[in-house]
């Protein structure tokens, strides 16, 4: 069965000078409408609930995220493990009930909790980009 890690190295590939013309002609800009189909696709699996489509669906809007984190690490941006680790202290950090000591019982306070730790991170963000600014 092949992993994440073999899919990372089969996009790098595609993007590679001995790969595919097409896929290392491709920019962020370019894959904007390809992520968009493959995101409909993804409803519309959801929809029909037809899970083996589903499954196939959400693996071509993996590969978009692939792609454009490869497109990124070439340019020196960021790379797929970039995206993961940010991904992942974002999850432990928006899920204190479950990471941490806050509480909650429903999934309304989850989600209440959600968008409270997002508008602060977003406040601080916001702070941070200022900061940045200043001469």
């Amino acid at each position: 069965m092949e992993t994440f890690d073999d899919l990372v190295r089969i996009v790098a590939k595609l993007r590679s000078k001995e790969g595919c013309p097409w896929d290392r002609e491709q920019t962020f800009a370019s894959l904007k409408k390809c992520l968009a189909d493959e995101t409909e696709e993804v409803f519309q699996a959801i929809d029909a609930q037809d899970m083996e489509n589903l499954c196939e669906e959400l693996g071509d809007v993996l590969l978009q995220v692939v792609m454009n984190s490869q497109i990124a690490a070439e340019k020196g941006l960021f790379t797929i493990e970039d995206v993961i680790s940010g991904l992942c202290r974002k999850m432990v950090r928006r899920h204190p009930h479950v990471f941490g000591d806050a509480k909650a019982s429903s999934p309304e306070e989850s989600l209440r909790l959600w968008k409270q730790i997002k508008e602060q991170e977003k406040k601080e963000k916001e702070k941070r980009v200022q900061n940045s600014e200043k001469p």
